[in-house]
């Protein structure tokens, strides 16, 4: 797992990238007292484990695998070649 900065509040996670659609992000602390967003829909009432993401940090994590910071990797951490790593795109 490598470490990922939020590029709004700051807050690091460590996260591993094995498809362009598999991000798994362990949180180094509560997230909601970690993530501003996170924690104002937990103040409503609804509970950090429901919360799916924030887009905040979504975007951070992919501007890490856009600048190589963070690796598409298959699960024995050998990167996966770029053009398997792009995600498939469905004609509209």
């Amino acid at each position: 797992m490598r470490p990922v900065i939020c590029g709004t509040c700051g807050n690091q996670v460590l996260c591993e990238k094995f498809s362009p659609a598999h991000t798994q992000v362990q949180w180094t602390g509560d997230a909601a007292e970690s993530c501003p967003r996170i924690g104002a829909r937990v103040t409503t009432g609804e509970a950090s484990a429901r919360v799916r993401s924030c887009d905040a940090l979504r975007a951070s994590i992919a501007r890490a695998v856009a600048d190589g910071s963070l690796v598409v990797a298959d699960k024995d951490g050998n990167p996966v070649p770029a053009a398997a790593a792009e995600p498939a795109v469905a004609d509209a």
